[in-house]
């Protein structure tokens, strides 16, 4: 029988727009380790989509992340190949965003599309075996009480069964509410 290897300690964070989930997340990422990882997950759009792109690939940076982009098919996603130089042994990976992440998977050509649900939560199992530590931001996107188009909540639907199944995971979970972070597990 083989030994499967075990999974990294995992931590969601979620809240709303402009919250400072972001920034919290990042605290977290660099107070853990100096080995660190960011996944980015939005597809640069049109001029203004690239210069916030570039601006937060500055930050980063500064920060000492190492950026990989990964639009779409999370689970093949081989870090060790990408990052040849490092171990991954004792990386922080950042994941952001997952909300970005589920709309690629249903909307792009090259996305799951209807598997887009079980896709993503193999790309996060993945990603669990191959590091020590995840943090993995999300979107608290169904407050509003707005009853929205069917494409549009068919991707809630979808955002929130992948949320409800991270939070399951996560050996901790975190809202942040007005830069707050909120213990919710």
């Amino acid at each position: 029988m083989a030994v499967q290897e075990s999974l990294s300690s995992f931590h969601l964070i979620t809240g709303g727009s402009g919250s400072g989930k972001s920034a919290y997340a990042e605290s977290c990422v660099t107070a853990i380790s100096s080995r660190r990882i960011y996944i980015a997950t939005m597809i640069p759009c049109g001029e203004d989509g690239k210069r916030r792109v570039e601006r937060h690939r500055n930050l980063r940076k500064e920060k000492k992340f190492e950026t990989v982009e990964c639009y779409t098919g999370l689970e093949q996603l081989d870090l060790k190949a990408i990052i040849q130089k490092m171990r991954l042994d004792d990386m922080v990976v950042l994941l952001e965003c997952m909300s970005n992440l589920v709309a690629n998977e249903m909307f792009e050509p090259d996305g799951a599309g209807k598997d887009t649900v079980a896709a993503v939560l193999r790309g996060i199992e993945a990603l669990r075996h191959q590091v020590r530590h995840l943090v993995v931001v999300t979107n608290e996107v169904f407050s509003d009480g707005i009853t929205y188009d069917e494409g549009t909540m068919r991707y809630l639907s979808c955002l929130g069964a992948v949320n409800r199944e991270m939070a399951a995971q996560a050996d901790a979970v975190t809202e942040v509410v007005y830069g707050i972070p909120v213990k919710v597990k």
